[in-house]
């Protein structure tokens, strides 16, 4: 069992987080991302690092502002529970690529200074300092909502409150149900130190044995749950209530070692580097580089060993020495490891504890005739806006394209592909019909990489063409193209999004798709795609940017000509809503655009390094980020032109991987109609969020924005909108 909680500290925390009626419950206090710029600033020198705010302190932020809607007491009981799972399990993955990056780059004397100044020794010890106290925020955070699950009769109970009976049935759970899967593995000469997984939970275990000391080490596997429910019928309150997984395991250890006595038992977590390296002269065949990589990564240095602060030094010691890493990556902690797992409790059917369920229209069916489909589409633009909307519409259209037998020919990209794909057995139909199928499955999509190599054979084994993209570049673009031979001739008609072709993000991620016959539109999709699958010099397009092509130069333009307009005395205006702005390059655009008098908004949902209202530099900047019920995740490009406004949506983000060493495409809004829509609707209602919006200021704070008349929430107002758009 874990060593007991300091109550004083927990009885002070858990009064400090405890929220109020929802009338007037508070919002969390959050933190200062980085200190304030100097008073003074050169307005002529625009890379002065007092411009810049860290982008790994920036994200950490962001995840902060997730971890505030656990503690909100706005939202449903099991919805705060859910964000406190996002936030470890989005932590974890800074773990995983951000810090030990960064622990790699200090490794091999990589010391280069950042736009905001950091070197990599600072960088490390900022983000190692935040990422710790984080930890404790998340374990602060059950202490909070324990409670109020315990009082909607929802209990995990400790194993110092088991009853005789509850320890009695545990007992016999534990060898029908755990003991099989369980294998203790000695640690001596004659036992090698086990392999130890990445995101494990695990008992390093001190048994006496023939007169000795010696340590194994027991996996809680993955396939048990967290939470183990016990009969109602033993539980003295009568509420739902369960037990820790580790906890039964740590009671019953000694059935895994008979003949022997336990000492002690001390659970431990590992995150190891999992940032996928591919070296380009090595990648002759991709897909067995990528495998051969994710191999690799099996053995990966430790980013952070999380230990009960009851392990003792020797044990500590016993494992720093045989992952081969140093103290400096050890957290202790008295707390429960691995709230990522947490997710298992939302499953629990309360539905009075979690948001209302909302019905989703799609402007077409998969049972729709494909001719009433294709001529929609030729005849105006379609738009789609998720989750308000529904994925059917994208399964509308591929299935359309497979069951009509004018369709020769589907090309299509695939980033985040998911455990369940219907659009794949879409794919495969049609190329077992005859028709044309080319994929281009991205093999280096960060942790989907497995999954998207298991997806490719799948589509080869049928027959697909699938390529693999390049070894250097990222395919991250959402592009699918249909051909039809038509009476007049071939007709291309195209989706392309600003999301994954992922039915399930589909449900809880913000994005926006368009279909469109727009003669330079597709003609330009088809060129990406032959710069895709084969050889090509294509450099300029019609209407589409792409990525590394000539995305950052147009982009660059379009901001500048804003400025022009400016300077000219005419209204000036951009609205960019994306997920993230760190390029510096890119920053001091919107910055020199600032100081021609261009009006900037700026939507970006987690990391931004501009700082916003600085005098002489970025005070027509705003900043603000939404965090809420979805994801926020469309990206738009909104620039007045003087009132030839011009709009795009698509991939890409205003970081350097984007615009530099990724394919991404960015598509024009030509339809008068949608433009408006996305202008006035979409962004209209994120620049009036006073619900679930922050503002960035210019000290690098984040703040509620000044309350109006009532709180206005953008994503309950979209879905409000599209159900009564459905019901008319």
């Amino acid at each position: 069992m874990e060593s007991p909680r300091d109550t004083a500290t927990a009885e002070r925390r858990q009064q400090a987080n405890r929220p109020r009626p929802v009338a007037s419950a508070p919002r969390p206090p959050l933190r200062v991302v980085s200190a304030a710029p100097e008073p003074e600033i050169d307005p002529g020198d625009l890379k002065n690092p007092a411009l810049y705010i860290n982008r790994e302190l920036s994200w950490l932020e962001f995840n902060q502002r997730v971890l505030a809607q656990a503690l909100d007491a706005t939202h449903p009981l099991l919805e705060r529970v859910k964000f406190l799972s996002i936030v470890a399990t989005n932590l974890d993955e800074f773990f995983m690529i951000r810090i030990a990056t960064t622990q790699k780059a200090l490794r091999e004397g990589i010391g280069d200074v950042a736009p905001d100044g950091y070197n990599t020794e600072r960088q490390l010890h900022a983000m190692w300092a935040r990422s710790v106290q984080m930890l404790e925020d998340e374990a602060a955070c059950w202490d909070t909502l324990r409670p109020l699950l315990e009082a909607e009769r929802i209990v995990l109970l400790e194993a110092d409150q088991w009853t005789p009976e509850i320890r009695e049935y545990l007992q016999a759970y534990f060898s029908r149900e755990i003991c099989p899967v369980l294998t203790p593995l000695a640690f001596d000469p004659g036992h090698p130190f086990p392999l130890i997984s990445n995101l494990s939970k695990n008992f390093a275990v001190v048994v006496r044995h023939g007169g000795r000391t010696k340590f194994a080490r027991v996996k809680v596997p993955d396939v048990l749950p967290r939470f183990i429910p016990i009969p109602e019928p033993l539980c003295p309150t009568k509420a739902l209530t369960f037990v820790f997984v580790e906890d039964v395991i740590r009671a019953n250890m000694h059935e895994l070692f008979p003949g022997t006595q336990v000492k002690a038992s001390h659970l431990f977590r590992i995150v190891r580097d999992a940032d996928l390296a591919i070296e380009q002269d090595e990648a002759d065949d991709l897909l067995e580089s990528v495998d051969r990589s994710l191999k690799q990564l099996r053995n990966g240095p430790i980013a952070l060993l999380h230990v009960g602060t009851d392990m003792p030094a020797r044990v500590l010691r016993i494992l720093v020495e045989n992952f081969e890493a140093t103290e400096d990556i050890v957290v202790r902690t008295p707390h429960r490891l691995g709230f990522g797992d947490w997710m298992g409790l939302t499953k629990i059917h309360r539905p009075e504890l979690k948001d209302p369920p909302f019905l989703t229209r799609s402007p077409w069916r998969c049972d729709d005739d494909p001719e009433v489909i294709f001529d929609q589409i030729r005849d105006q633009d379609q738009l789609v806006h998720f989750p308000f909307e529904s994925f059917a519409s994208v399964e509308g259209f591929l299935h359309a394209a497979v069951k009509d037998p004018h369709v020769i020919a589907i090309k299509m990209t695939m980033y985040r592909i998911g455990a369940n794909a219907p659009l794949i057995d879409l794919l495969i139909e049609a190329a077992e019909a005859g028709k044309q199928v080319a994929v281009l499955v991205e093999l280096k999509a960060r942790f989907d990489e497995r999954n998207n190599i298991i997806w490719a054979r799948r589509l080869e084994a049928h027959g697909i063409h699938v390529v693999y993209g390049f070894a250097d570049l990222k395919t991250h673009a959402k592009l699918c193209l249909v051909v039809r031979q038509e009476p007049e001739g071939i007709k291309t008609y195209v989706h392309t999004a600003t999301g994954n072709y992922n039915p399930a993000t589909a449900k809880v991620y913000t994005d926006l798709g368009l279909f469109t016959a727009d003669p330079q539109i597709v003609a330009d999709v088809a060129e990406v795609f032959n710069y895709l699958t084969g050889y090509s010099n294509q450099k300029e397009f019609r209407g589409l940017l792409v990525a590394p092509l000539q995305l950052r130069t147009r982009l660059s333009e379009l901001i500048a000509r804003e400025g022009e307009h400016a300077r000219a005395g005419h209204e000036a205006r951009i609205i960019i809503k994306v997920n993230a702005i760190t390029d510096d390059q890119m920053i001091r655009q919107l910055y020199r655009a600032s100081q021609a008098g261009v009006s900037i908004d700026l939507i970006v949902r987690s990391i931004c390094s501009l700082r916003p209202g600085v005098p002489g530099v970025s005070e027509n900047i705003r900043v603000r980020s939404i965090v809420g019920r979805f994801l926020e995740h469309h990206r738009i490009y909104y620039f007045l032109n003087g009132g030839h406004e011009e709009m795009y949506i698509g991939s890409a983000d205003l970081m350097e991987r984007n615009l530099d060493r990724r394919v991404e495409t960015l598509t024009p809004v030509r339809d008068a109609d949608i433009l408006e829509h996305i202008r006035d609707v979409v962004l209209g209602s994120y620049l009036k969020d006073t619900d679930r919006a922050m503002v960035l200021d210019a000290s690098g704070h984040y703040q509620r924005p000044e309350e109006s008349a009532g709180n206005f929430n953008s994503q309950q107002f979209l879905l409000q909108h599209y159900t009564e758009q459905k019901s008319d």
